[in-house]
């Protein structure tokens, strides 16, 4: 006599639980909401700095709506001094924002691809570095400069601005190292292509969006920084250490205008930015 073996049917899985009517409803309409008034919270700073770009006011303290114009726009480069502080705002985010985008590039790659003796102490020292306050950083930068004489001023603040936005930078671009698929190098490299041109043609433009993102984020830590610049100026004012001496008198609707103008190029580069990544992703 034969016997069948027979094979038992696996049990139906159990049907997942309905999610109540009134549950989805909540879902659907309490989350945006909460997420718009949240955006609107966080924006509500920048909408009143924009807004009172336009205010029509005739006395020192532009606190009051007192009409609508555009005569500051015109009059952008009005107060000297201003205009000043705000040229060297831009002047020293550029150069320490190249600088610190080179060399926290390198350091960010090396700490991403590479193994070698001391990579536990360059975490230790960049990660303390963005965690540090800035009190501490900038006190221990003007210790620096005091102890070896050197004369406070353009150099200084460019020094300082590189010395807190280079860990950024290096932690940025680390990211996007350890998220890079090697194989792509590999096949470059087996169809002859040498080490600098695996580098430049495979590596750096997967590495762009990255590089970028460091580099916005070193160029708006540097343009409105107060605190470490405060410890370093020495006689050169930057665009932040003017608007706060400017506090005790009142400040004049040109800020808001210039606030406005370096908010709305932020946005259009990170707009840029995103656009980039999102063309290279396709």
């Amino acid at each position: 006599m034969t016997t069948i073996a027979t094979r038992e049917a696996p049990p139906e899985a159990a049907p997942a639980p309905a999610v109540p009517r009134s549950r989805r409803r909540w879902t659907r309409l309490i989350l945006p909401a909460y997420t718009w008034l949240m955006i609107f919270y966080l924006s509500l700073p920048i909408l009143v700095m924009i807004a009172f770009g336009f205010n029509d006011t005739t006395g020192r303290l532009n606190l009051r709506w007192q009409g609508f114009t555009i005569r500051w726009y015109q009059d952008l480069f009005q107060i000297q001094a201003l205009t000043t502080a705000l040229r060297n705002s831009l002047v020293i985010a550029v150069i320490s924002t190249v600088i610190a985008t080179v060399i926290g590039t390198m350091i960010g790659i090396a700490l991403g691809r590479y193994r070698f003796r001391g990579k536990g102490l360059y975490d230790l020292v960049i990660f303390s570095a963005i965690s540090a306050p800035e009190l501490v950083l900038g006190a221990s930068l003007l210790s620096l400069f005091v102890s070896v004489q050197f004369v406070r001023g353009f150099v200084t603040i460019v020094v300082a601005h590189v010395a807190f936005s280079l860990a950024f930078v290096a932690v940025t671009v680390r990211a996007r190292v350890l998220g890079l698929d090697p194989t792509m190098e590999e096949a470059a490299q087996d169809l002859g292509a040498d080490p600098w041109t695996t580098f430049r043609k495979i590596t750096l433009p997967l590495l762009a969006p990255g590089i970028v993102a460091g580099a916005l984020l070193a160029f708006a830590l540097s343009i409105d920084d107060y605190v470490v610049t405060s410890f370093v100026a020495g006689q050169v004012e930057t665009f932040p250490l003017w608007v706060f001496g400017a506090t005790r008198i009142g400040v004049p609707p040109q800020v808001n205008v210039m606030g406005t103008l370096i908010f709305l190029g932020g946005v259009g580069i990170a707009v840029g930015n995103a656009l980039l990544a999102r063309r290279q992703r396709g």
